[in-house]
Parts: structure tokens; C-alpha cells; sequence
């Protein structure tokens, strides 16, 4: 039988720390990506190749459907609202310059990152604040 430690702020942080590094492997401003990495040599395309990027693709799909089932399309949206706020509001205080495409790019995914590893944690969290639980339906007979 599986124990249940808790969800704690450690937790919060590994899930981010995997969700930045599946959005920065796909693609950062720095050419140190898949993208880059795939982009600059099609014509030598390899096994190996297709198995990073099957890999960033399930990572992908686990960040996407657990933040889709926790969030839901409304929880998105607001998440989303949420961060670029706060995006704005630090570029506002800071004066950070908006014309380096870098700089977007970054603020761009880790506000993307936040919003996923929100989504993975947000039935844990829901969970210690109200007592009740998520599960998914199932509608087919085991």
C-alpha cells in the first residue's frame, strides 16, 4: 500500500524545476534546445534525435493533461492572467527592457513553467485546503 508523505513546498519545487526543464530543453533563447539542436541539421536526423523529443513530448503530455484535470480551461486562463500580471507588474517596478526578444523569451516560459507546475500541484493543494479529492471518471468496465 502506498504512504502518503504530504505535499509540501518541496514538492511544489520539484515539479517546477521538471517543468522548466522540459520548457527550456524544447526551446530557450540561448540556441541550447531540441529545437535548435534539430532545426540546424535536418538532413542528419537520427534514432536518437527521435527519442528526445519523444521524450519531451511525454513530459509535455504529463504537464498538459495533469494541468488540464486540475485547472480546468477556466483555471488556465486565470493562472495565465495571474502570472503575466505579475510579469508586467516586475518589468513595471524593475524598468526591465521589453525590446530584447530574450528577455521575452524567458519571462515567456517561466511564466509558461508556473503555470504548468501550478497545474501538476493544485489537486495537492486543494486537497489540504478543502479536504476533498480529485479522480478521474472512469467509464469503462475494469
Amino acid at each position: 500500500m502506498a504512504t502518503n508523505k504530504g505535499f509540501g513546498f518541496d514538492s511544489f519545487i520539484i515539479r517546477f524545476i521538471f517543468a522548466l526543464i522540459v520548457v527550456f530543453a524544447t526551446y530557450n533563447p540561448e540556441g541550447v534546445s531540441y529545437y535548435h539542436w534539430v532545426s540546424g541539421s535536418l538532413a542528419e536526423f537520427s534514432a536518437f534525435k527521435a527519442f528526445v523529443g519523444v521524450v519531451l513530448l511525454i513530459g509535455w503530455i504529463m504537464l498538459i493533461r495533469a494541468t488540464l484535470g486540475s485547472l480546468g480551461l477556466p483555471g488556465i486562463i486565470i493562472a495565465t492572467a495571474f502570472f503575466g500580471l505579475a510579469i508586467w507588474l516586475i518589468v513595471d517596478v524593475l524598468g526591465l527592457s521589453t525590446h530584447s526578444f530574450r528577455v521575452i523569451s524567458y519571462i515567456i516560459e517561466i511564466m509558461l513553467a508556473s503555470v504548468l507546475s501550478i497545474g501538476v500541484s493544485w489537486s495537492h493543494v486543494r486537497r489540504r485546503v478543502s479536504g476533498q479529492l480529485d479522480t478521474d471518471e472512469l467509464d469503462r468496465d475494469i
